[in-house]
């Protein structure tokens, strides 16, 4: 059976118990997890499974496969503490959903040009379109739009929309229901204040780049 994923039913945790249902060397599985795993452009978490450092988290179908440490001593039906950078993590749910904010802007604001790339690390974050022009001339609006969605700290509602299959959304009452399977933040207020920057990729690609200033 694939991994209970409380990082979806609880972004907030930041440690809990497990046990070990799998071990193939340094490649264990979990019957249940707060450890989210690179997808949708979001960057892995990082943290200890029973004191051991999670080297990679990958998601294959529904479950999630962690490496850890070479020479530990985990076997199948161990009990162990899972604990995460929560530093790491809020900074990264604070800019995926800016950038899930600033897309939906871009989309309802500009014809819905065609996004061709995302990436969300505890860095930065940035979006990818086909673009005419210089990107940057809209930041002035955008960046208006998102402070009103963050000063009016509106909650963020986060579902499955096929739990069977796993496909999950996040919405906003007035602005937007988008699919999305990553960890969200509860309120818009959290995101706090953003940067943007742009990067022309060339070849009529654009590039915005989201940084948090607070």
């Amino acid at each position: 059976m694939a991994v209970k994923k409380l990082f979806w039913e609880n972004p907030y945790l930041t440690e809990m118990k497990a046990m070990v249902t799998s071990v193939n060397n340094d490649c264990i599985t979990l019957d249940q997890t707060i450890a989210f795993a690179f997808s949708g452009g979001q960057q892995s978490d990082s943290g200890t499974i029973g004191g051991y450092e999670v080297i990679e988290a990958r998601k294959e179908g529904k479950e999630i496969y962690y490496i850890i440490q070479q020479n530990h001593n985990l076997k199948p039906w161990d009990n162990v503490l899972v604990k995460i950078d929560w530093q790491k993590r809020y900074r990264l749910m604070k800019l995926h959903f800016a950038a899930e904010i600033i897309l939906e802007l871009v989309y309802q604001n500009y014809n819905h040009p065609e996004k061709i790339g995302a990436n969300i690390t505890e860095e930065k974050a940035r979006l990818d379109f086909y673009w005419k022009g210089n990107i940057s001339e809209i930041f002035p609006e955008i960046i208006s739009k998102l402070s009103n969605l963050v000063d009016a700290n509106l909650n963020i509602n986060s579902d499955f929309s096929d739990e069977e299959h796993e496909r999950r959304y996040w919405e906003i009452d007035g602005f937007a229901k988008v699919a999305c399977g990553g960890t969200h933040l509860r309120k818009t207020g959290e995101i706090g204040r953003v940067a943007l920057k742009r990067n022309n990729l060339g070849s009529g690609k654009e590039r915005i780049e989201i940084y948090l200033q607070s």
